[in-house]
C-alpha cells in the first residue's frame, strides 16, 4: 500500500507541476496552451485529479505506515470498480487505449492487496 500511494502522490505532483506530461503518460495527445478553445477545462479537470491523487496517496502511506487493515479492505472493491469503469472508458471510446493501463493497475492493485489481506488472515497474521 505504500508503494501505491508514493507512485499515486508522485504522479499528482507531476500533473501539478507538468500536466502535459501526465496526459503523455496516460496516453491523451497534449493541446498546446494557445490552441486550447475557449471552454476547454482540461487544465481545471487535471489539477483537481492531481491533488486528488496527491491527497489519495498520502492517506495510502499513512495508512500503510499505521498498518490500517481496514482502509486496506475498503480500497479493494473500489479499485475494481475504478478498474471496471476506467476498462469500459477504453472500450466504449470515451478514453484512448492508453488509460486502459491505469485501469489495469487499479485492478491488479485490487487483486494484489485482497490476496494480502487473505493470506495474513488465513495465517493469523492479520489483526
Amino acid at each position: 500500500m505504500a508503494v501505491f500511494g508514493l507512485l499515486a502522490a508522485a504522479l499528482g505532483v507531476v500533473g501539478l507541476v507538468a500536466p502535459d506530461a501526465l496526459l503523455t503518460v496516460m496516453g491523451f495527445e497534449p493541446v498546446p496552451d494557445g490552441a486550447r478553445a475557449d471552454g476547454d477545462h482540461t487544465l481545471v479537470f487535471l489539477t483537481a485529479s492531481s491533488m486528488a491523487a496527491l491527497n489519495m496517496g498520502v492517506y495510502y502511506v499513512l495508512a500503510a505506515l499505521s498498518d490500517w487493515k481496514a482502509f486496506f479492505r475498503w480500497t479493494v472493491p473500489f479499485r475494481l470498480l475504478t478498474c471496471a469503469v476506467f476498462t469500459l472508458a477504453v472500450v466504449t471510446g470515451r478514453a484512448p487505449s492508453g488509460f486502459l493501463g491505469v485501469g489495469l493497475w487499479e485492478g491488479l492493485g485490487a487483486v494484489v492487496t485482497g490476496a494480502a489481506l487473505w493470506h495474513e488472515k488465513r495465517s493469523g497474521l492479520g489483526k
